[in-house]
């Protein structure tokens, strides 16, 4: 069944289509990543979602009905402009969240969280004395803290350092476990790649990849090499076949032209260098949403 159904939304700001005629069905129980450039109607279509904005077309459904202001507090939202209030402790914040959602058994479940994500010290202290990654975890507690089914990030793993972005990984995949459904916005594609049930991108607007990574990158077939060598870059100048390269220092991505064999290209490499890896492999996410979003594709586009 599915926990969130969008068919023909369409919303404007005066001549600008944020986002048009967008249909999208979201399977309860799932990982459900939002992808795109700034700008392309990520935050719009949460926004819609937990009715902040309305559509100016189409029909929005939240477990199969029109939602309201009640079916919401069975929503937690971590917006990307996040605000909290500096001056409370944080015990009392969330206690504040908590029942602003009519969440139960608050006290109980804010000491848990608090332990979970290292911030029980903290609990008596006034949340202008954390730092910019621990008010975000707090935000994060605020968030679930009225045990909702349906979770809604918009970049929930910015600001965050490795370990906190871990922390924070683990959680969500917990909260998966238990049936809680997750919507997280990122631009960071190595996450969505290892997190996400399904993988949804919005480009100008309109959808342009919904799917899980599998087919997202069946559309697109093996012609992606990764290649290191004892040259580098340079290895790669002249050698016919290649349809563009992008470079990581140690590693290169290249993306091999339309008929031509990639056996003839490790040919010619090991003319000039030692090799010590080549692999034929699928397209990435992010070398995906480049094709789809790059400088090139808008030029091409309005040309």
């Amino acid at each position: 069944m599915n926990i969130i159904e969008l068919s023909g939304v369409t919303k404007t700001f005066g001549s600008v289509v944020a986002v048009d005629d967008l249909s999208l069905k979201v399977p309860k129980g799932s990982i459900y990543g939002f992808i795109g450039p700034n700008g392309s109607g990520k935050t719009t279509s949460i926004r819609m979602i937990m009715k902040i904005m309305y559509p100016d077309k189409g029909q929005l459904l939240i477990n199969g009905h029109e939602h309201d202001s009640q079916r919401l507090r069975n929503v937690g939202y971590l917006p990307e402009d996040r605000g909290l209030y500096k001056k409370m402790k944080l015990g009392d914040l969330l206690l504040f969240h908590g029942e602003l959602n009519e969440g139960k058994d608050l006290k109980k479940w804010i000491d848990y969280w608090l332990d979970r994500l290292d911030l029980m010290e903290y609990k008596e202290k006034k949340v202008e004395t954390l730092s910019k990654g621990m008010k975000q975890k707090l935000q994060f507690i605020a968030t679930i803290l009225h045990q909702p089914e349906l979770i809604i990030l918009d970049e929930p793993f910015s600001g965050l350092d490795p370990i906190n972005a871990d922390l924070l990984k683990d959680v969500i995949l917990e909260l998966q476990k238990k049936g809680t459904t997750i919507i997280f916005s990122t631009h960071d594609m190595s996450m969505a790649e290892k997190m996400c049930d399904y993988i949804f991108m919005i480009y100008q607007g309109k959808k342009v990849l919904d799917g899980t990574l599998t087919d997202i990158q069946g559309q697109y077939g093996n012609d992606t090499l990764q290649i290191q060598s004892e040259m580098g870059i340079s290895a790669l100048e002249g050698i016919a076949g290649i349809e563009k390269v992008n470079d990581f220092g140690k590693l290169q991505e290249v993306r091999v032209s339309s008929g031509s064999d990639p056996q003839q290209i490790l040919i010619e490499l090991l003319k000039k260098t030692r090799i010590s890896r080549f692999e034929i492999t699928k397209p990435s996410l992010n070398d995906i949403f480049i094709r789809i979003a790059s400088p090139e594709r808008k030029e091409a586009h309005h040309e």
